[in-house]
This record gives structure tokens, C-alpha cells and sequence, in this order.
């Protein structure tokens, strides 16, 4: 059997990730991919990027640290391919692409910045493919601190795609277009319309609710469960959110933005129920890796 040592890095708005991968191959079989270790970083880029326009000179350093770092763990594992891909807060920064550059510079990371569009295609490349089921219209929701991605998934196909800015860290720091919220709306409805379709949620905090709920892993929650949620973390401030429900302090003041929005987009489409696969970015850059080392 060859085992083969992959990384993926995924600069979001919120936070960044390493996650480490090993793949193992054996003749006349599938691959099957095992997460050796996943490192999350709480730097907060998007909080720079939607209140100043560009990444402050602090996080620059702190992510320059954080590329390193990751950049010593690759070379401990032994790692044979490797993808790093930013998404909305440094797409949207000013100073992105040249901090692009510096981190390159300092820790030898070669970072690519994407669009919504190919986020959404590299969601689907993970695991999700498998998980959807050909008979089933889907709505796949990922929301992250920047930016939300809305994606119809019909006949294990992606139909169509968007990509909207408002984010739970955009939200905190009250940097959304108040017409985002009905633009997403009509969208909905226009690609959607009357049909039944179930939600497949995506993004660290929807993880989190999912993990707390109590629900048998691979079983749906409920629309009413959401909801509920949402009003009861609602009614905690950050402190009380951390300490009854043991979240970290980056993650219990946005989590309420992340069910916001969820809330709204089961009540747009109908969905009695959404779908927690626990799949994120970072599985489907490991996807990619495998599949252009296989090419």
C-alpha cells in the first residue's frame, strides 16, 4: 500500500486552516483519504478588510507567523503536494495581493486567491459528491466570515451559483449592504421557486451547533431545532455563549450571524431540514491536489 502526505491551507475571513491529509492507495481499490491534523489560526482578517479596506501591518506579521508555522508542520509530516487558496477577506483587501507576495517571501507558501465561484466548485469536489443523492434537489449553504455561497445541486450537479457578501464577521462588524439580505432572497426565488429541496450546511459554526445538538451523527436537524437555537444563543452575550456551550471567544460573537442567516435561507426556500456533512473548504483543496498528482 502507498500512503501519500497531502496539505491543504484555506485563508478564510474568520480564521485560516492547515489541515493534513494522507491518502492510501492499493492497487485495484479507491483511495481512501484519512485527516492526519487539522491547525485552525483565530486571525481575523475580515476584520481589517471590511472596516479598513486592507489588512493592518499587526495581522500581516501574525499571518506571515502563522504560514511559517504551517510551513514547518508540512515539512515534519513530509508532505508531497500541498494547495494554499484565500478567499473574501483577502480578495476584497487592498493590500492582498501584496501581502500575497510577502508571505512567499517569509515562509515559501504560495498562495492563490479565489472567486466565489471556484470555492463552490471545490466544496463539491470533496466528499460532498458522494454524500448528495441523485433523486434529491439540494441547496448547499456555506457560510463563512465574509461571505455567504449559495449552491443548487440537482442530479449530484451543480445548477447554478452565488456568491453574496455578507459573512458573520462582515455582520459583527456591521459592513452589509442592507438590500444583501432581500438580493439573496430573490435569488432564491428565482432559481428556486416552489422546490422541495433539503439544506446541506458548510462552515465552522453550523459545525459547532451540530456537534452540541444531541442529533445522531449522519441524521439531519430540524428547521424548528435551528431556529430555537438561534433565539436562545440570541438571548447570551459572548461570555454566556462560551461558558454553557464551551465556545472559543472568535467563535461565540459571530455564531448568532452565521444562524441569521441560516434561518433566513430555510425560510426563503421551504426546507424542513439541513444537512450537517462537516465538510469544508480545506477537504475539497485536498481533492484537488490528489487529482493533479494523479494527472
Amino acid at each position: 500500500m502507498k500512503i501519500r502526505k497531502l496539505g491543504a491551507i484555506d485563508i478564510g475571513s474568520n480564521a485560516m486552516r492547515l489541515l493534513i491529509n494522507y491518502v492510501y492507495e492499493e492497487e485495484g481499490k479507491a483511495p481512501i483519504f484519512n485527516k492526519a491534523s487539522i491547525v485552525r489560526m483565530p486571525i481575523r482578517l475580515g476584520q481589517d478588510v471590511f472596516t479598513d479596506g486592507k489588512i493592518s501591518d499587526v495581522n500581516i506579521d501574525r499571518i506571515c507567523d502563522a504560514m511559517q508555522s504551517y510551513a514547518l508542520m508540512m515539512k515534519v509530516y513530509g508532505i508531497e503536494s500541498y494547495k494554499a487558496y484565500a478567499t473574501s477577506a483577502m480578495r476584497e483587501s487592498k493590500n492582498g495581493k501584496d501581502v500575497v507576495k510577502k508571505i512567499l517571501k517569509k515562509a515559501g507558501i504560495n498562495i492563490e486567491i479565489i472567486d466565489g465561484k471556484t470555492e463552490a466548485e471545490l466544496l463539491f469536489n470533496s466528499e460532498l459528491g458522494n454524500f448528495v443523492k441523485d433523486d434529491k434537489t439540494y441547496l448547499y449553504v456555506d457560510v463563512g466570515g465574509g461571505s455567504t455561497e449559495l449552491t443548487l445541486l440537482k442530479d449530484n450537479k451543480i445548477s447554478v451559483s452565488k456568491s453574496f457578501e455578507v459573512g458573520t464577521v462582515r455582520l459583527l462588524e456591521g459592513k452589509v449592504n442592507p438590500d444583501t439580505f432581500k438580493i439573496m432572497q430573490k435569488w432564491i426565488k428565482d432559481n428556486i421557486g416552489d422546490t422541495e429541496l433539503e439544506l446541506i450546511g458548510s462552515g465552522g459554526n453550523i459545525n459547532h451547533i451540530y456537534k452540541y445538538s444531541g442529533i445522531k451523527l449522519g441524521r439531519p436537524m430540524g428547521s424548528f431545532y435551528v431556529r430555537k437555537h438561534y433565539q436562545i444563543l440570541k438571548s447570551l452575550d459572548t461570555d454566556e455563549r462560551m461558558q454553557r456551550y464551551n465556545m472559543k471567544p472568535d467563535r461565540a460573537d459571530v455564531v448568532v450571524y452565521a444562524l441569521e442567516i441560516y434561518t433566513n435561507v430555510l425560510k426563503w426556500t421551504g426546507a424542513k431540514i439541513i444537512h450537517v456533512p462537516k465538510i469544508g473548504l480545506s477537504d475539497g483543496i485536498i481533492r484537488s491536489v490528489y487529482q493533479d498528482l494523479e494527472e
